[in-house]
């Protein structure tokens, strides 16, 4: 029998907010209803998905070091951390999965400070200013790149 593909569903500061939180820059769906979606999505994919949301960087940290070594890929959104978490991005790194980085709004075409993710260089990929949608084409592009590596 085939071992179920787990991906780490990472969200970061204020994300808890989403649906109350500025809706006219991150829309009026709440994290609970993007993770409804996304697994949905996974049980299309026939992954399975792990979900983690906190407003500090060491419990993000914490949770990166003990849930990476079940993990074969991450799925990350984290806010505002994404602009200079550098103890963030180590711990990514160290971990040594493919991380797909995934934003609500378009970082790019927002303030000079957003532009900037400590993230991206060691990412396959962002996808920015795609809303909650964004999460489930993370997701699907993860599934297929770990397809492709394990088929190598």
């Amino acid at each position: 029998m085939k071992d179920v593909m787990k991906i780490l569903i990472i969200n970061g500061p204020n994300l808890n907010n989403l649906g109350k939180r500025d809706p006219k820059q991150y829309g009026s769906v709440t994290l609970s209803d993007i993770e409804q979606r996304v697994v949905e999505k996974a049980r299309s994919l026939g992954v399975d998905v792990d979900f983690f949301q906190s407003n500090h960087e060491g419990a993000i940290i914490d949770y990166i070091q003990s849930s990476s070594s079940k993990a074969a890929g991450v799925v990350i959104n984290a806010g505002a951390i994404t602009h200079y978490g550098l103890s963030l991005r180590d711990a990514l790194s160290d971990a040594d999965l493919p991380i797909m980085e995934v934003h609500l709004s378009n970082i790019h075409a927002r303030e000079k400070f957003r532009h900037r993710s400590v993230v991206a260089p060691i990412a396959i990929g962002q996808i920015a200013g795609l809303g909650w949608r964004g999460y489930l084409y993370a997701l699907e592009f993860l599934s297929a790149y770990l397809d492709e590596e394990n088929r190598m």
